[in-house]
């Protein structure tokens, strides 16, 4: 009889149209490819050399204020410009049927730092609920400023996000993130809101409405629970250990949070951040963004945050996509069910707390 905890199978993912196959029995195989570094050094409350700490000169030749707290600033190397620089030519005229294949856009936009705390030892993980709740307003004002910026050239993306640790490409241990606003809707978000838009005309309801429900009721991929949220390792997940985390009614943006939901999601990062680190003993690698309502507001978009951690076996053993998943489709070992229990069974205590 098929048993999904040990048999092959393959997942549907309804936010953006794509399968996973999951294989079980491979969490099985031994383990001969490539580990990483573990060597985990203690950090100082300030780095003189670190272009984020309070106070110091950044790379562009700014000088950061004195801050006590969530800041924000233009980031000095930029994806995206506000306007065409003088000297860039006119933008290609729209390609004909002959040129289709060479299709190009010019894109605007703005991108910002956003430093979640002045200690550059400290990450979201061990910053407390106030401080934390204090990085969700800061999204939120910049993301309200950022849409009015967007509106007035016609609309776009404000896409928050967080590269934590080396491993996935953060330029400074400092605790960061970033947003990139941009002049039109990235496909990952538009064809996510595509998915939703589908859903709601076939159903009249919200799918990530509906998904937080029956996950609730279900509770075996339930990580964390705060007040209006949930986490879960998706049904879907493509990532070992990977997370969705959800408000419990519909929400199009962080800017339609009450007092108490921004409370409750920065208690929620909280818990799931201290359970990413409990795993291995190690600052768990991971990228992070929120996905919400462009700008103009779509109301059928539905706020979430993502969570794509690499490490799989231990602190030294990641996942790569490669081979089959390059090729052809995702593919997991270890199911979204056994790293969701895993994950609900951590210290609810960060490990570095407890040692001391």
């Amino acid at each position: 009889m098929f048993d999904p905890a040990d048999d092959a199978h393959r997942r549907y993912n309804p936010l953006n149209g794509t399968h996973v196959l999951v294989s079980p029995h491979r969490m099985k195989r031994p383990w001969n490819g490539q580990t990483e570094e573990t060597k985990q050094e203690t950090l100082p409350r300030y780095d003189p050399a670190c272009h984020l700490c309070p106070g110091n000169a950044r790379v562009g030749g700014e000088v950061n204020p004195t801050y006590t707290e969530t800041i924000s600033f233009p980031n000095d190397y930029p994806a995206v410009l506000p306007d065409p620089l003088p000297s860039t030519p006119p933008p290609p005229p729209k390609p004909s049927s002959a040129d289709a294949l060479f299709a190009a856009q010019p894109v605007r936009g703005r991108c910002r730092v956003v430093c979640f705390h002045p200690r550059h030892d400290l990450t979201l993980a061990r910053m407390s609920v106030p401080e934390i709740e204090a990085v969700v307003r800061s999204w939120r004002d910049i993301y309200e400023e950022e849409g009015r910026f967007l509106t007035e050239g016609g609309g776009g993306t404000v896409q928050i996000f967080e590269n934590r640790g080396a491993m996935m490409g953060a330029s400074a241990p400092h605790p960061h993130g970033q947003v990139w606003s941009v002049s039109y809707i990235p496909d990952e978000v538009a064809t996510e809101i595509s998915n939703l838009e589908d859903y709601s005309s076939r159903t009249g309801c919200c799918l990530l409405c509906d998904y937080a429900r029956q996950e609730l009721e279900r509770g075996e991929r339930v990580v964390a629970q705060a007040e209006g949220w949930v986490a879960v390792v998706p049904y879907w997940a493509l990532w070992p250990f990977e997370a969705l985390v959800l408000p419990t009614r519909h929400v199009s943006s962080i800017s339609d949070l009450s007092p108490h939901e921004d409370a409750g999601l920065a208690t929620i990062l909280k818990s799931l951040l201290v359970a990413y680190d409990n795993l291995f003993s190690t600052p768990f690698p991971y990228s992070m963004g929120l996905h919400q309502s462009p700008h103009p507001p779509n109301p059928a978009a539905h706020l979430h945050l993502h969570f794509y951690p690499p490490l799989l076996r231990s602190a030294s053993v990641r996942k790569f996509v490669v081979g089959f998943e390059m090729l052809a489709e995702a593919q997991r070992d270890l199911t979204p069910e056994a790293a969701a229990a895993r994950l609900r069974s951590l210290p609810k205590r960060h490990y570095s707390e407890a040692a001391e």
